[in-house]
């Protein structure tokens, strides 16, 4: 029998089990994949933890390898922080691609210096031979004149080959700068702990221990997914 109550259905007693009962048993589809998905993102967690400890543990052992000044900056905080961001691999990634520029960077940068003082050679060479052809075509008593016109145009090169030099020198040093900020701003922003722009030495020189920290955790094969260090 069904009666009908306050715009409600309600079953009578004769189907009161099959009310008590429904398909799929007591846990519905609905109940069963949001306890499934409760317990897997459990067990996802787990393991993120797991992983974590061991990164964390990893990294307070390659620590001790530093400098104790640098260690006593290095802070638990600081390195579980830093182990945090470690954990997905994300971060090797872009530490390695940093690296791969760099080189490309500084190969650049040494053959540009490299073919300048080729140049500045052969200019010399070239000059050396102009002024020993001249003397040999010189009479004696005009050689005096001839020897202080060369010594002239002589310390003028050298000036130039002087000047071109420093100016190579500062654009490497400019350009090499350029990607310590980049690769700070990029670090930064990928949520490592301890990177920021700046250009304080000390600053500089934690920055690029705990580089050194990723780059040998990296070694080890210690990134993401691996269960053992």
């Amino acid at each position: 029998m069904v009666v009908k109550w306050a715009g409600c259905v309600s079953l009578g007693p004769d189907a009161e089990e099959a009310r008590v009962a429904p398909a799929g048993g007591w846990l519905g589809a609905t109940t069963m994949e949001r306890y499934g998905g409760a317990f897997e993102e459990a067990v996802d967690g787990a393991r993120q933890q797991e992983r974590h400890y061991q990164l964390l543990s990893a990294l307070q052992s390659l620590v001790k390898e530093l400098p104790s000044s640098f260690q006593q900056r290095l802070s638990y905080t600081t390195l579980s922080d830093l182990a945090l961001a470690l954990l997905d691999g994300t971060v090797f990634e872009i530490v390695q691609g940093l690296l791969e520029i760099q080189h490309l960077t500084e190969k650049s940068l040494y053959n540009q210096r490299l073919r300048l003082q080729n140049e500045h050679r052969v200019l010399r060479q070239a000059l050396r031979q102009k002024h020993q052809e001249a003397q040999q075509a010189c009479r004696p008593h005009n050689l005096p004149v001839l020897q202080a016109t060369q010594q002239r145009e002589l310390e003028a090169v050298e000036h130039r080959i002087r000047e071109e030099q420093r100016a190579m020198d500062q654009k490497i040093v400019l350009e090499l700068d350029r990607k310590v900020a980049d690769q700070q701003s990029t670090l930064e922003k990928a949520g490592v702990a301890g990177f920021y722009v700046t250009t304080n030495p000390q600053e500089l020189t934690l920055q690029m221990n705990l580089l050194e920290l990723i780059r040998k955790l990296q070694q080890r094969g210690c990134q993401a997914g691996k269960t053992a260090l």
